[in-house]
């Protein structure tokens, strides 16, 4: 009897501990509440989440995470509204369901567009000036950008001065040499929203260059490396 129970007790273990979740990562999220979208990006051990309405962008804020089964540890090197929180840790503690997870009585769905090739975090490290490459190199101020299940962000900041000079994104396809975004929000002039840009893009020797006219009609050439936080 006594090892009839200890079995029931056993299995009863085994499901309750396959039964619990781990904090949802990699991928983006989107909620929903009163017309604002909620999206939060995860990638390469980097996380963002960015407030917008249909036409009007919000706020963002994120940086390096780590996490277990409950939390999420975020470490803050950029908020456009509260610049004061940069340097700071965020605990994340959420409930995780199925297909996301719940936060502050929200409700995060995880968006389910493929990979791409380009899905990473990445910095930029060169511009075309005058015909001539020019080698961006590491600082404190830094452009990056966040691709991940089709969606994609940029945010210039320099995180020791808690600076932060703008961002932009939206969604995204990468295919046949050909980069090309359709802009949901822009912090610097909310005109920009519905504008889509197509780009020529290749990876060449683990780098993206990444060539065509910007969102103000002015022709760029870029260079962009993996810029991953993961240890």
């Amino acid at each position: 009897m006594k090892r009839l129970m200890y079995t029931v007790y056993l299995l009863l273990f085994v499901v309750i501990a396959n039964a619990q979740q781990k904090f949802p990562t990699e991928g983006a999220y989107l909620a929903k509440a009163d017309g604002i979208n909620h999206l939060w990006l995860f990638v390469d051990g980097y996380s963002s989440y960015i407030t917008y309405e249909d036409q009007k962008y919000l706020n963002t804020w994120g940086g390096p995470y780590a996490g277990n089964d409950k939390d999420l540890i975020i470490k803050i090197e950029y908020n456009e509204k509260e610049p004061a929180t940069v340097g700071t840790e965020q605990r994340i503690n959420a409930k995780v369901a199925k297909e996301g997870f719940s936060w502050k009585n929200l409700n995060f769905k995880k968006l389910k567009a493929g990979e791409q090739d380009l899905d990473g975090l990445w910095r930029i490290t060169g511009r075309m000036n005058e015909g001539k490459m020019s080698t961006i190199t590491r600082g404190d101020r830094k452009t990056i950008k966040i691709l991940v299940a089709g969606y994609f962000q940029w945010i210039a900041i320099n995180p020791a001065e808690k600076g932060f000079y703008g961002t932009g994104g939206g969604t995204y396809t990468f295919k046949d040499k050909k980069y090309t975004e359709n802009i949901v929000f822009f912090s610097r002039d909310n005109s920009r929203v519905g504008a889509k840009l197509v780009f020529d893009g290749e990876i060449k020797d683990g780098a993206w260059h990444h060539s065509g006219l910007s969102s103000k009609g002015d022709p760029i050439h870029e260079i962009w490396s993996v810029d991953s936080v993961k240890k």
